[in-house]
Protein backbone atom coordinates (compact mmCIF):
# COMPACT_ATOMS: atom_id res chain seq x y z
CA UNK A 1 0.00 0.00 0.00
CA UNK A 2 1.34 3.42 -0.95
CA UNK A 3 1.73 6.21 1.59
CA UNK A 4 -1.22 8.44 2.42
CA UNK A 5 -0.77 11.78 0.70
CA UNK A 6 -4.06 13.37 1.81
CA UNK A 7 -6.29 12.58 4.80
CA UNK A 8 -9.72 14.19 5.13
CA UNK A 9 -11.25 13.70 8.58
CA UNK A 10 -14.87 14.63 9.35
CA UNK A 11 -14.80 17.60 6.96
CA UNK A 12 -17.72 20.01 7.31
CA UNK A 13 -18.32 23.02 5.09
CA UNK A 14 -21.44 25.01 5.98
CA UNK A 15 -22.71 28.23 4.44
CA UNK A 16 -25.36 30.72 5.50
CA UNK A 17 -26.42 31.61 9.03
CA UNK A 18 -25.39 29.48 12.03
CA UNK A 19 -29.08 29.03 12.93
CA UNK A 20 -30.02 27.70 9.49
CA UNK A 21 -26.84 26.51 7.77
CA UNK A 22 -26.60 25.03 4.29
CA UNK A 23 -24.61 21.83 4.84
CA UNK A 24 -22.72 21.62 1.55
CA UNK A 25 -20.27 19.08 3.01
CA UNK A 26 -21.43 17.30 6.13
CA UNK A 27 -18.80 15.28 7.95
CA UNK A 28 -16.99 13.28 5.25
CA UNK A 29 -13.76 11.30 5.67
CA UNK A 30 -11.48 9.69 3.09
CA UNK A 31 -7.80 9.18 2.24
CA UNK A 32 -5.89 9.55 -1.03
CA UNK A 33 -2.69 7.57 -1.57
CA UNK A 34 0.40 8.63 -3.50
CA UNK A 35 0.13 7.98 -7.23
CA UNK A 36 -3.58 7.10 -7.30
CA UNK A 37 -6.65 8.79 -8.74
CA UNK A 38 -9.70 9.07 -6.49
CA UNK A 39 -12.84 9.84 -8.46
CA UNK A 40 -15.46 11.90 -6.61
CA UNK A 41 -18.88 11.63 -8.27
CA UNK A 42 -22.42 12.73 -7.62
CA UNK A 43 -25.21 14.90 -8.96
CA UNK A 44 -24.99 18.69 -9.19
CA UNK A 45 -25.20 20.30 -5.75
CA UNK A 46 -24.05 17.25 -3.80
CA UNK A 47 -20.94 19.06 -2.48
CA UNK A 48 -18.16 17.51 -4.56
CA UNK A 49 -16.72 20.79 -5.92
CA UNK A 50 -17.03 22.37 -2.48
CA UNK A 51 -14.97 19.47 -1.13
CA UNK A 52 -12.20 20.16 -3.63
CA UNK A 53 -12.20 23.88 -2.94
CA UNK A 54 -12.09 23.27 0.82
CA UNK A 55 -9.11 20.94 0.45
CA UNK A 56 -7.13 23.52 -1.51
CA UNK A 57 -7.99 26.28 1.01
CA UNK A 58 -10.28 28.35 -1.22
CA UNK A 59 -12.71 28.13 1.71
CA UNK A 60 -12.10 28.27 5.45
CA UNK A 61 -13.59 24.99 6.62
CA UNK A 62 -16.34 24.87 9.25
CA UNK A 63 -14.96 21.83 11.06
CA UNK A 64 -12.75 18.78 10.64
CA UNK A 65 -9.16 18.19 9.62
CA UNK A 66 -7.35 18.02 6.28
CA UNK A 67 -3.86 16.52 6.52
CA UNK A 68 -1.47 16.82 3.57
CA UNK A 69 1.70 14.78 4.01
CA UNK A 70 0.77 14.48 7.68
CA UNK A 71 0.37 18.23 8.29
CA UNK A 72 -2.91 19.99 9.05
CA UNK A 73 -3.23 22.49 6.21
CA UNK A 74 -5.97 24.56 7.87
CA UNK A 75 -4.09 25.05 11.14
CA UNK A 76 -2.14 28.27 11.68
CA UNK A 77 0.56 28.40 9.02
CA UNK A 78 3.41 30.78 8.41
CA UNK A 79 3.62 32.53 5.06
CA UNK A 80 6.54 30.29 4.08
CA UNK A 81 4.58 27.11 4.92
CA UNK A 82 1.59 28.31 2.89
CA UNK A 83 3.83 28.98 -0.10
CA UNK A 84 5.23 25.48 0.10
CA UNK A 85 1.73 24.03 0.33
CA UNK A 86 0.55 26.07 -2.65
CA UNK A 87 3.40 24.69 -4.75
CA UNK A 88 2.55 21.11 -3.80
CA UNK A 89 -1.20 21.29 -4.52
CA UNK A 90 -2.78 22.78 -7.66
CA UNK A 91 -6.23 22.84 -9.23
CA UNK A 92 -7.64 22.47 -12.74
CA UNK A 93 -10.93 24.36 -12.94
CA UNK A 94 -14.17 23.35 -14.63
CA UNK A 95 -14.67 26.29 -17.00
CA UNK A 96 -11.73 26.80 -19.39
CA UNK A 97 -13.27 30.09 -20.56
CA UNK A 98 -13.61 31.70 -17.13
CA UNK A 99 -10.38 30.35 -15.60
CA UNK A 100 -8.02 32.24 -17.95
CA UNK A 101 -7.49 36.00 -17.77
CA UNK A 102 -8.40 37.42 -21.22
CA UNK A 103 -5.77 40.17 -20.79
CA UNK A 104 -2.92 37.69 -20.35
CA UNK A 105 -1.17 35.60 -22.97
CA UNK A 106 -0.94 31.85 -22.44
CA UNK A 107 2.70 32.24 -21.46
CA UNK A 108 1.86 34.91 -18.88
CA UNK A 109 -0.93 32.77 -17.40
CA UNK A 110 1.38 29.76 -17.06
CA UNK A 111 4.25 31.79 -15.59
CA UNK A 112 2.22 33.78 -13.05
CA UNK A 113 3.21 31.30 -10.35
CA UNK A 114 6.89 31.81 -11.16
CA UNK A 115 6.64 35.45 -10.04
CA UNK A 116 4.83 34.55 -6.82
CA UNK A 117 7.40 31.92 -5.87
CA UNK A 118 10.49 33.64 -7.31
CA UNK A 119 11.24 30.96 -9.91
CA UNK A 120 12.92 31.15 -13.33
CA UNK A 121 13.98 34.78 -13.10
CA UNK A 122 16.19 34.45 -16.17
CA UNK A 123 14.03 35.29 -19.22
CA UNK A 124 15.59 32.66 -21.47
CA UNK A 125 15.17 29.95 -18.84
CA UNK A 126 11.56 31.04 -18.26
CA UNK A 127 10.69 30.91 -21.97
CA UNK A 128 12.23 27.45 -22.22
CA UNK A 129 10.23 26.15 -19.27
CA UNK A 130 6.96 27.63 -20.59
CA UNK A 131 7.66 26.04 -23.98
CA UNK A 132 8.29 22.66 -22.36
CA UNK A 133 5.02 22.89 -20.44
CA UNK A 134 3.05 23.78 -23.56
CA UNK A 135 4.56 20.86 -25.46
CA UNK A 136 3.84 18.54 -22.52
CA UNK A 137 0.10 19.27 -22.87
CA UNK A 138 0.05 18.95 -26.66
CA UNK A 139 0.40 22.61 -27.69
CA UNK A 140 3.14 24.46 -29.57
CA UNK A 141 5.74 26.80 -28.11
CA UNK A 142 4.42 29.60 -30.36
CA UNK A 143 1.11 29.45 -28.47
CA UNK A 144 2.77 31.22 -25.53
CA UNK A 145 2.21 34.60 -27.22
CA UNK A 146 -1.50 34.11 -27.95
CA UNK A 147 -4.43 35.33 -25.86
CA UNK A 148 -7.26 33.22 -24.48
CA UNK A 149 -9.79 34.22 -27.16
CA UNK A 150 -7.51 32.74 -29.84
CA UNK A 151 -7.89 29.20 -28.44
CA UNK A 152 -10.65 26.61 -28.55
CA UNK A 153 -12.16 25.24 -25.33
CA UNK A 154 -9.98 22.13 -25.43
CA UNK A 155 -6.85 24.20 -25.99
CA UNK A 156 -7.75 26.53 -23.11
CA UNK A 157 -8.14 23.55 -20.79
CA UNK A 158 -4.71 22.33 -21.89
CA UNK A 159 -3.32 25.74 -20.90
CA UNK A 160 -5.07 25.34 -17.53
CA UNK A 161 -3.38 21.96 -17.13
CA UNK A 162 0.02 23.46 -18.06
CA UNK A 163 -0.53 26.20 -15.47
CA UNK A 164 -1.35 23.58 -12.82
CA UNK A 165 1.88 21.74 -13.70
CA UNK A 166 4.05 24.87 -13.72
CA UNK A 167 5.13 24.62 -10.07
CA UNK A 168 5.77 20.86 -10.27
CA UNK A 169 3.06 19.84 -7.74
CA UNK A 170 2.56 16.36 -6.30
CA UNK A 171 -1.26 16.60 -6.00
CA UNK A 172 -3.81 18.01 -8.44
CA UNK A 173 -7.54 18.55 -7.90
CA UNK A 174 -9.32 18.30 -11.24
CA UNK A 175 -12.73 19.92 -10.74
CA UNK A 176 -14.90 18.59 -13.58
CA UNK A 177 -12.13 19.39 -16.11
CA UNK A 178 -13.99 17.92 -19.10
CA UNK A 179 -17.64 18.81 -18.47
CA UNK A 180 -17.48 22.04 -20.51
CA UNK A 181 -15.74 20.40 -23.48
CA UNK A 182 -17.09 18.71 -26.60
CA UNK A 183 -17.44 14.95 -26.28
CA UNK A 184 -14.83 14.47 -29.03
CA UNK A 185 -12.28 16.43 -26.95
CA UNK A 186 -13.07 14.92 -23.54
CA UNK A 187 -11.25 11.64 -24.17
CA UNK A 188 -8.17 13.52 -25.41
CA UNK A 189 -7.97 15.58 -22.22
CA UNK A 190 -8.50 12.54 -19.96
CA UNK A 191 -5.80 10.59 -21.83
CA UNK A 192 -3.51 13.61 -21.45
CA UNK A 193 -4.14 13.65 -17.68
CA UNK A 194 -3.37 9.93 -17.43
CA UNK A 195 -0.14 10.29 -19.41
CA UNK A 196 1.04 13.26 -17.35
CA UNK A 197 0.21 11.40 -14.13
CA UNK A 198 2.42 8.50 -15.17
CA UNK A 199 5.28 10.73 -16.34
CA UNK A 200 5.29 12.99 -13.27
CA UNK A 201 4.08 10.58 -10.56
CA UNK A 202 1.07 12.76 -9.76
CA UNK A 203 -1.87 12.08 -7.47
CA UNK A 204 -5.36 13.21 -8.55
CA UNK A 205 -8.69 13.99 -6.98
CA UNK A 206 -10.88 13.77 -10.10
CA UNK A 207 -14.28 15.41 -9.56
CA UNK A 208 -16.95 14.65 -12.16
CA UNK A 209 -20.50 13.56 -12.80
CA UNK A 210 -19.72 11.47 -15.91
CA UNK A 211 -19.53 8.01 -14.35
CA UNK A 212 -18.20 6.25 -17.44
CA UNK A 213 -15.25 8.65 -17.65
CA UNK A 214 -14.61 8.40 -13.90
CA UNK A 215 -14.40 4.61 -14.17
CA UNK A 216 -11.82 4.96 -16.93
CA UNK A 217 -9.45 7.26 -15.04
CA UNK A 218 -9.99 6.36 -11.35
CA UNK A 219 -8.42 3.72 -9.14
CA UNK A 220 -11.06 4.24 -6.44
CA UNK A 221 -14.43 6.01 -6.49
CA UNK A 222 -16.29 7.93 -3.81
CA UNK A 223 -20.00 8.53 -4.44
CA UNK A 224 -21.38 11.71 -2.84
CA UNK A 225 -24.99 12.63 -2.04
CA UNK A 226 -26.34 15.55 0.02
CA UNK A 227 -22.93 16.38 1.46
CA UNK A 228 -22.17 12.78 2.49
CA UNK A 229 -20.00 10.07 0.96
CA UNK A 230 -22.47 7.21 0.62
CA UNK A 231 -20.20 4.63 -1.01
CA UNK A 232 -16.44 4.30 -1.41
CA UNK A 233 -14.39 1.56 -2.99
CA UNK A 234 -12.21 0.40 -5.85
CA UNK A 235 -13.45 1.42 -9.29
CA UNK A 236 -14.38 -2.04 -10.59
CA UNK A 237 -16.00 -2.98 -7.29
CA UNK A 238 -18.26 0.10 -7.25
CA UNK A 239 -19.37 -0.50 -10.85
CA UNK A 240 -19.82 -4.25 -10.62
CA UNK A 241 -21.15 -4.52 -7.07
CA UNK A 242 -22.91 -1.29 -6.02
CA UNK A 243 -24.72 -1.56 -2.69
CA UNK A 244 -26.12 1.85 -1.75
CA UNK A 245 -29.43 2.55 -3.58
CA UNK A 246 -28.17 5.96 -4.70
CA UNK A 247 -25.10 4.43 -6.35
CA UNK A 248 -27.34 1.92 -8.14
CA UNK A 249 -29.56 4.77 -9.30
CA UNK A 250 -26.58 6.72 -10.66
CA UNK A 251 -25.19 3.73 -12.53
CA UNK A 252 -28.58 2.91 -14.05
CA UNK A 253 -28.59 6.39 -15.65
CA UNK A 254 -25.25 5.91 -17.46
CA UNK A 255 -26.06 5.60 -21.20
CA UNK A 256 -24.87 2.44 -22.94
CA UNK A 257 -23.54 2.49 -26.54
CA UNK A 258 -25.95 -0.24 -27.58
CA UNK A 259 -29.51 0.70 -28.62
CA UNK A 260 -30.91 -2.78 -27.95
CA UNK A 261 -29.47 -3.03 -24.43
CA UNK A 262 -30.36 0.59 -23.69
CA UNK A 263 -33.97 0.04 -24.72
CA UNK A 264 -34.61 -2.84 -22.30
CA UNK A 265 -32.46 -1.65 -19.42
CA UNK A 266 -34.27 -0.85 -16.18
CA UNK A 267 -33.89 2.61 -14.66
CA UNK A 268 -33.68 2.65 -10.87
CA UNK A 269 -35.23 5.80 -9.33
CA UNK A 270 -33.73 6.78 -6.00
CA UNK A 271 -36.00 7.67 -3.10
CA UNK A 272 -34.09 9.42 -0.32
CA UNK A 273 -33.93 7.35 2.83
CA UNK A 274 -33.57 9.32 6.05
CA UNK A 275 -30.74 8.32 8.38
CA UNK A 276 -30.23 9.04 12.05
CA UNK A 277 -27.15 9.87 14.11
CA UNK A 278 -26.07 6.21 14.14
CA UNK A 279 -25.38 6.21 10.38
CA UNK A 280 -21.72 5.70 9.46
CA UNK A 281 -19.47 4.14 6.82
CA UNK A 282 -19.52 0.32 7.10
CA UNK A 283 -16.81 -1.82 5.50
CA UNK A 284 -19.06 -4.37 3.82
CA UNK A 285 -16.22 -5.92 1.80
CA UNK A 286 -12.44 -5.33 1.92
CA UNK A 287 -11.87 -1.66 0.94
CA UNK A 288 -15.58 -1.24 0.08
CA UNK A 289 -17.48 1.15 2.38
CA UNK A 290 -21.19 2.03 2.44
CA UNK A 291 -22.88 4.77 4.51
CA UNK A 292 -26.00 3.93 6.46
CA UNK A 293 -27.53 2.70 9.69
CA UNK A 294 -27.36 -0.93 10.85
CA UNK A 295 -30.97 -1.57 9.76
CA UNK A 296 -30.33 -0.02 6.34
CA UNK A 297 -27.20 -2.12 5.86
CA UNK A 298 -29.11 -5.30 6.69
CA UNK A 299 -31.83 -4.38 4.20
CA UNK A 300 -29.40 -3.44 1.41
CA UNK A 301 -27.27 -6.54 1.92
CA UNK A 302 -30.36 -8.75 1.48
CA UNK A 303 -30.95 -7.15 -1.96
CA UNK A 304 -27.48 -8.03 -3.24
Amino acid sequence: MANKLLEVKNLKQYFGSPNNPIKAVDGISFDIYEGETLGLVGESGCGKSTTGRSIIRLYDITDGEILFKGKNIHAGKSRKELKEFNREMQMIFQDPYASLNPRMTAGEAISEGFDIHGLYKDKKERREHIGNLLEAVGLNREHANRYAHEFSGGQRQRIGIARALSLNPSFIIADEPISALDVSIQAQVVNLLKRIQKERNLTYLFIAHDLSMVKYISDRIAVMYRGKIVELGESDEIYNNPIHPYTKSLLSAVPLPDPLTERVRERIPYVHEETDESAKLHEVLPKHFVYGTESQMNKWNKRR
